[in-house]
Formats: C-alpha cells, sequence, structure tokens
C-alpha cells in the first residue's frame, strides 16, 4: 500500500513522512506477559525512586535464551529469574537479558531491581520551587505512547496485554491512586504504603500512578465507585466539572453495549499535565485546567468533551486495545466520535451535527496547511507522530460514515458486536471491518480504503440550475481534487443523496422534500431532473454525512431560501458562506436577519464569521446586534468579526464593550485580543490608548486559566510594530508568571516580533534562546511556535538545537516544522524586498522617461 498518494509537488503540502521515518512493526513475541508488579519507593524531595519490576512470563516456546526489554534511563542494579540471578548487558534504551537456562514450557518470574534519578519522561515529579512557591506535590506517569518505559522496564508496545499491581510506599499525608482496586493500606512510620491490583489485562501505556494531597469527592453508578480527585479547595469545581460522569457511564453502556468493565472509575486531575487527559485503566489522568469555576462553567463544553472523551476509551483503547499504534484511529477516532454522540444527546441533533463539523474543520486544515497522509500508516519516526488531526477528527467523520451508511440500528449493532467479539483483546482496523459484516452483512472496504487507508478527501463544486421552458432541474457536480477522470487515486466513488425541497406555508412542517440518490464517481458529472415545478432550493448531500468540502454554484434566491428553511444547520451555514461570498447590501440585510432570528446558536455564529467578511459599512450595525446574543459563542464570534472591520465606528463599539465586560471569560478575552488587532492602518494612533487598557488587565492579577489575561497579551501581539508592546509581552515571559500566562506570553513574543526594530528583536531573541533550554514539554511547545512565526535566520538555529536536544518526538517534529516556517518567512520576505526594489527601479525608470518626454516637448516648442 502506498503513504503518500497526495504527497506531490502539486498540492503545496509537506510530506508526513518526516526524514529518518521508517515502517514499524510490533517485535517479536518471546512470550505473553501475566502479570506486572511493580513495587516502588517514592523519594519526593530528591525527585527518584527506587523498587523492582516483576513480570510473569509464560514463553510462547521453549529454548527461549535471550530477552529484550525496553528501559530508558534506569539504573539497573539486578536481575533475578525464578530467583537465579541473570546476566545482563543494558545500553540505556534496551535491557537484554541472556537466560543462564533457557525457557521451558512454565511461567517465569523476572524481577528487576532498579532505581530513576529525575526523570525526563514516563513519571512526572511536580513541586514548589524559588518561581513558583506555591506549586502543589504531586507525583504522576504519562505511559502512551512508548513511555511507560523510562518509569519501569517493560515490552513496551500495545499488543501485549497483562494484569498488573503497583505497591508503592509515600509520605503519609499523600495519598497514591492506580489501577484497579485498592486491596491493602499499610502506615509505617512517617510513610503509607498503597496497594492497587488491576485484575483485567491492560497494555503497559496504561498503567499508572498518581500521589499528592488531594481532596477525593465520591460518586458512584450501579455501585461502582466514582472518584474525583482534587488539589483541596477545588471541591466544588470538581462536582461542576466531572459531575456527568455516571450519566455518562449509563449513556456509553447502552451505545457500546458493553457494561462498564472494571471495579471503579477515578478521574485525577494534576498540575502542569502535558495533554488534556490519560484514559488510563480504570484511573483517568486530567489537567486541572479543566477545572471549571462558576463563570468558566458557561463556556463548559470543552471539560464536558474532554471528561467523556476519557471515559469513552475505557471501552474502545482499554477494553478493546490496539494492537499496534498504527490503528490507534480506531480507539481516539471513537473517543472523539463519543463526543459528538453525547452532544447530540444531551443537547440535541443541530449541537451534533455542528460539533461534527468543526471536527472535519479541524481534520481539514491540518490536511490542507501540514501533511496529508492516511489514517492507518506504519511508516513515521516516533508513534506519537501519528496523534494528531487525521487520527482523532478525520476518525471521528469516518465512524459517522459508518453510521449513516448502516442506519442507527444496524451501526449500534455493528459497535456492540465489535466491543462484545473484542472484549480484552487487541484489534487491528480489519476486526472493525470484520465485526460490521458480522453484525450487518455490509461490506464497507470501499470506504476505508477511500478515506482510511489513502489519504485525503473529496472537494466538490456543486452547480445548480432550473430550466424553467422544459422544466428541468440540472446538477453538475465536479471533483476538483481530481484533474480528469484518469486520476484514479484521487477520485472518491461515493453514493451521495440529494433533494429538492419546496416550501409549503401551510401546514405543520412547511418543507416537502423530493430526495434521490446519485453515485458520483467521475470527476465531472452532470444529471438532469424533470420535476412538476420549480423547486425552492436544492440539498447536496442531504444531511451533510460524508467528509468533503464543498462549493456551490446556486442562485441567490434558492441560496436564501435555503438559509431560511434547510432543517440542517449544516446547509444553512453553507448557504450563508456561498452568500456572503456574493456580497451587497441586499445579502447584508438577509445574513443580518439570520444573525438575530435563527433558532440555532451555531448558524448565528456562522453568519457573524461571514457577515465580517462583506466590506460594506452596514455591516458594523448588523454584526453590532449579535453583542445581545444570549448565547457567549456567538457573542464572542460577533466580537472577532468586527475587529475585522477596521473603522472608527467599530472600534467603538468594541473597546465599549470591552470595558463593560462579559459574563464569559472567553468573550472578555477576545474583546481584548481584537481591540489589539484594530489599531493599525487608520486607527493606529488608538493604540497608545489600548496600551493603556491592556496593561490595566494585566495588572488585575490571576484569574482563572488566565483566560482574559491571555487576552490581553494576544491583543498586545498584534502591535508589531509598537515597542511597548513587545516589552511588556517580555515581562510576562519571565519565570515566576502564571504557567497559563507564561505560555500566551510565550507564544506572543514570536508574533509581536516580526515588525520590531533590529535592537528589540534581538532581545526577544535573547529571551527565547534561554526559554528554549527548560525542560518542560509544554515550555518547549510554546517556544517552538514562538519562534516559528519570526523571520529571521537566527530563529532557524535556536530550533536545531532544540529539536537536537529534546527528547520529546513530539517537540522534535514541532521544532522542525517551525524551521520550515521560518524559512518560508525568510524566502516570502526577501522576495517582497526584491518586488519592492523592482517597483522602485520601475519608478525611476518611468520618472526617467517623463523627464525625457518633458525635454523633447520643450525642445518642440
Amino acid at each position: 500500500m502506498s503513504h503518500s498518494y497526495f504527497d506531490t509537488e502539486d498540492n503545496k503540502r509537506r510530506p508526513f513522512e518526516l526524514p529518518g521515518a521508517k515502517p514499524h512493526y510490533n517485535p517479536d513475541r518471546p512470550g505473553q506477559v501475566d502479570r506486572i508488579f511493580l513495587d516502588l519507593i517514592l523519594d519526593i524531595p530528591n525527585k527518584s525512586f527506587k523498587g523492582s519490576c516483576t513480570i510473569s512470563l509464560t514463553p510462547v516456546r521453549p529454548g527461549i535464551k535471550r530477552l529484550i526489554l525496553d528501559a530508558v534511563n534506569l539504573e539497573i542494579e539486578s536481575i533475578l529469574i525464578d530467583d537465579v540471578s541473570q546476566p545482563f548487558d543494558y545500553d540505556g534504551e534496551q535491557l537484554d537479558i541472556n537466560l543462564i537456562e533457557p525457557t521451558a514450557d512454565k511461567q517465569i518470574k523476572i524481577e528487576i531491581s532498579y532505581s530513576v534519578n529525575n526523570p525526563q519522561r514516563g513519571l512526572y515529579f511536580i513541586g514548589p520551587d524559588r518561581h513558583y512557591p506555591n506549586k502543589p506535590v504531586q507525583v504522576w506517569t504519562q505511559g502512551e505512547d512508548e513511555d511507560s518505559r523510562f518509569w519501569f522496564p517493560c515490552f513496551d508496545y500495545p499488543g501485549q496485554l497483562a494484569t498488573s499491581a503497583i505497591r508503592v510506599k509515600v509520605p503519609k499525608e499523600y495519598v497514591a491512586i492506580s489501577n484497579g482496586e485498592l486491596i491493602a493500606t499499610v502506615e509505617t512510620g512517617e510513610n503509607k504504603i498503597y496497594h492497587w491490583s488491576q485484575k483485567q489485562i491492560h497494555p503497559t501505556y496504561l498503567m499508572t500512578l498518581a500521589v499528592g494531597d488531594f481532596a477525593e469527592i465520591r460518586d458512584s453508578y450501579n455501585d461502582i465507585p466514582v472518584t474525583y480527585y482534587v488539589e483541596k479547595g477545588r471541591e466544588d469545581d470538581a462536582k461542576r466539572s466531572m459531575g456527568k460522569t455516571p450519566a455518562m457511564m449509563e449513556f456509553l453502556t447502552k451505545k457500546y453495549g458493553y457494561p462498564y468493565p472494571y471495579p471503579k472509575y477515578a478521574q485525577v486531575c494534576v498540575d502542569d499535565f502535558i495533554f488534556g487527559g490519560m484514559e488510563n485503566t480504570s484511573t483517568t489522568l486530567l489537567t486541572d485546567r479543566c477545572l471549571l469555576d462558576d463563570r468558566a462553567a458557561i463556556d463548559n463544553q470543552r471539560t464536558e468533551s474532554l471528561v467523556l472523551h476519557e471515559l469513552a476509551h475505557q471501552w474502545f483503547g482499554d477494553l478493546v486495545v490496539i494492537k499496534h499504534w498504527s490503528h490507534a484511529w480506531i480507539k481516539e477516532g471513537m473517543a472523539s466520535y463519543a463526543e459528538v454522540l453525547w452532544t447530540e444527546s444531551e443537547y440535541g441533533k443541530d449541537d451534533a451535527a455542528y460539533y461534527l463539523l468543526r471536527e472535519a474543520r479541524s481534520y481539514l486544515d491540518e490536511d490542507s496547511s501540514r501533511y496529508r497522509r492516511p489514517i492507518v500508516t506504519n511508516v513515521y519516526r516516533e508513534a506519537i507522530e501519528l496523534y494528531d488531526r487525521h487520527l482523532y477528527e478525520k476518525g471521528a467523520c469516518v465512524y459517522h460514515m459508518i453510521r449513516a451508511i448502516l442506519g442507527e440500528e444496524l451501526f449500534e449493532k455493528s459497535i456492540h458486536t465489535f466491543v462484545n467479539d473484542n472484549a480484552h483483546k487487541t484489534v487491528e482496523t480489519i476486526d472493525l471491518l470484520r465485526a460490521i459484516e458480522k453484525a450487518t452483512g455490509y461490506n464497507l472496504k470501499f470506504l476505508f480504503d477511500l478515506y482510511v487507508f489513502r489519504g485525503g478527501h473529496p472537494d466538490f463544486k456543486v452547480a445548480y440550475s432550473w430550466d424553467g421552458d422544459n422544466k428541468l432541474a440540472s446538477i453538475t457536480i465536479t471533483q476538483t481534487q481530481a484533474k480528469d477522470n484518469d486520476s484514479k487515486n484521487e477520485l472518491f466513488d461515493l453514493k451521495i443523496p440529494i433533494a429538492f425541497a419546496y416550501v409549503e406555508e401551510k401546514g405543520v412542517d412547511p418543507l416537502k422534500l423530493k430526495t434521490f440518490t446519485l453515485r458520483i464517481h467521475q470527476q465531472q458529472q452532470t444529471f438532469y431532473f424533470p420535476l412538476e415545478k420549480k423547486p425552492d432550493f436544492f440539498s447536496f448531500d442531504v444531511g451533510n454525512n460524508f467528509l468533503k468540502t464543498v462549493t456551490l454554484e446556486y442562485p441567490v434566491p434558492e441560496l436564501k431560501a435555503q438559509l431560511k428553511y434547510d432543517r440542517d444547520p449544516i446547509s444553512r451555514i453553507y448557504a450563508a458562506t456561498t452568500l456572503a461570498k456574493k456580497g451587497g447590501i441586499d445579502i447584508v440585510n438577509t445574513l443580518a436577519e439570520t444573525l438575530t432570528k435563527d433558532s440555532f446558536w451555531g448558524v448565528r455564529l456562522e453568519t457573524a464569521k461571514q457577515l465580517a467578511t462583506i466590506k460594506l459599512d452596514q455591516v458594523v450595525t448588523a454584526l453590532a446586534a449579535g453583542l445581545q446574543d444570549p448565547d457567549a459563542r456567538v457573542r464572542r464570534a460577533v466580537v472577532e468579526g468586527l475587529s475585522k472591520i477596521k473603522t472608527a465606528e467599530s472600534y467603538d463599539i468594541l473597546k465599549e464593550f470591552a470595558q463593560k465586560g462579559d459574563p464569559s471569560y472567553y468573550v472578555e478575552a477576545s474583546a481584548y485580543r481584537s481591540l489589539g488587532g484594530m489599531v493599525s492602518g487608520n486607527l493606529k494612533e488608538k493604540q497608545e490608548e489600548v496600551i493603556d487598557l491592556l496593561k490595566t488587565v494585566l495588572q488585575q492579577g490571576q484569574g482563572w486559566n488566565e483566560v482574559v489575561r491571555s487576552g490581553a497579551i494576544g491583543g498586545l501581539s498584534q502591535m508589531k510594530t509598537n515597542p511597548a508592546a513587545a516589552d511588556i509581552i517580555l515581562e510576562y515571559t519571565k519565570l515566576g508568571t502564571p504557567q497559563p500566562l507564561r505560555l500566551a506570553s510565550i507564544r506572543a513574543i514570536g508574533a509581536v516580533s516580526t515588525g520590531q526594530t533590529p535592537d528589540k528583536l534581538e532581545s526577544i531573541l535573547d529571551q527565547l534562546e534561554t526559554i528554549s533550554q527548560e525542560t518542560f514539554f509544554l515550555t518547549q511547545v510554546a517556544v517552538s511556535s514562538a519562534l516559528g512565526q519570526m523571520e529571521t535566520p537566527k530563529a532557524v538555529g535556536i530550533l536545531q538545537t532544540l529539536a537536537a536536544r529534546t527528547p520529546d518526538g513530539r517537540v522534535r517534529r514541532i521544532a522542525e516544522e517551525a524551521v520550515s516556517k521560518v524559512q518560508k518567512n525568510i524566502g516570502s520576505d526577501k522576495a517582497i524586498k526584491e518586488l519592492r526594489e523592482e517597483f522602485d527601479k520601475l519608478k525611476q525608470e518611468n520618472q526617467d522617461l517623463k523627464s525625457r518626454l518633458a525635454k523633447l516637448e520643450a525642445k518642440d516648442s
């Protein structure tokens, strides 16, 4: 199978496979790991631990003489097999055990004594320091993808499933949480030993440990303990943020057709977590930034989706385990699609449809601006590179297309079959196809060939017209991603429903549809439909179930009718987008009515975005009405829309709105960010008063997740020629600044750098170079982002040093991609300079010609 169908020079995408990428396979299996037992003593003040890892292994065959385990930066002290010391070689990455006696047909016990000092991955020590004296003392682990090897020796790939247990000694003021059931606690002087046992098999990357002075909030689902662990003082935030967990467990049990499979479900919110969440078996770790205060609950969807996503993994990922990282979409795509399913159940079909649209857009953005790849590929440098928008968001869209093709009943039957047939087993993508065929008789290999095993999606252009004389509707559909009908690898072959819609003012349902299904498989196809009367509008891909881009070429009256009457909010959004491109006062009035009257907030939000693209003075009045919208998400889009219209009127409206504030943190932050983006060109004289306002915001003190103050920093970052803005941002990049605000400031200093003086640019580079030497994952990501926005060759050197030094493959890739961005920025900057020089030269030549002409005219006279 080819892994780069569309990675050609024509599409201007960088290839997914970076230099050094190669095919990856699971290693040869010496036997079945039956159990892993960790017996550890934590030395929290010294950021170290010691203990033993005992692996019970049943050899797959007799006569095995070597065992090779993954173990990175561990101090290996001794190895016993069945109590007999064994010779071993260790290179800092792999532990090679040379067995004195080759294996027989019986289980062996491998006991490895080891210690770890100041681990950089796998297990993290969090605690106060001189810059952050109030940081809590915590220890937590993160195993996915292949980081468990950094805190215990193991066969570190998902194809090995085993039971596990962790016994850990910690200072008695702390609580230790791990997988499975707590089977014993013992106090010994100033310490306490916790013994956890996970009786259901799972892979090494899902083994976890979290230690801290946590408050425990107890809940339950069907007599199963459900617990929330948070820093003391945040108990109300815990209930507000995770309180729907029991209802979600009930929902997913029905959706997946399998009872929640573990003896408890714990969620532990930890400080400095490097991801949003991690679905360790029965014990999810979450970033404490997901905890909502009373005001943040207005914008609760991110937290609710995160809690649901990690819970869904208890079935997809933990109960049904991927055999190899290349098939991770099975679990990540479903956990992402579970967010859509929950949204539909909790908030309705319109919200779910819009949620899915945003998932699709997230993937489409990565596909167009970063790279295109098959969802399933084993060609990479490190497995973590696969954890991108193709895996999550495109994976979710694939599950939705399966649901659309099969229908609700057969989709659920397929998912139930897949989960029940593969519980406590490992799976590959073919197993999902087999379950679908077993449950329904349908073979969906064609869909997987189009969307999973190759990259890309169809880009449709749809033209509709009506021939009144012959009462004939004409539909021309073009797959613009394909050059011609011979572009077999680029064409999609799909059966897509269309509908002609008639609006009848009488009756409960004013909309009547005449539907057809078309097979779209050529580069361009035209279809004709004799109809009794002219439709009010036409709808392509009824239900909008297929992952695609679509450009509509419909007459304005039909687009207006669709915007007003189509039941599908996504079709109304497409109509609004197409109308906005046509422009004009009539369109402004139509969209203004939609902004205030459409029943669905998502359509109002998108309408606000589209109004802002029309360059007419009347747009300001139309948008301003949306500032009163009851939905914070719409108000935020209106604020951002107003900022794109840089007039004195829109500035005054936005400034007044920002000074009054908003119930939503995010709306308020957007107002500050947007003001900073407005004060250029004819509004440049307003920069000083905006800086004063933003400085006042920054001086207000710490707020929830620093959302509002980060908005102020974002506003300053857009004043690219203002040295005062750069100085303020630089101040907040220093250690001691609350972490969310510091990370925002690091990213922002890269943005503001592009218009600064050489001296200011030098000081920015010096600060970023210093920051790049810090080891925290999120700081390295932020500094890579900052440097990637710059337009100086010196940024390249810092990025290359960071890429060479970091132990993290994700940071390495981000830094390398940032190098390409800087080089492109420098190239475009050089091209602009050359154009300016050429223009100046032409101006001079033109002036010379005029002078010579004037001289000739003077002579003639």
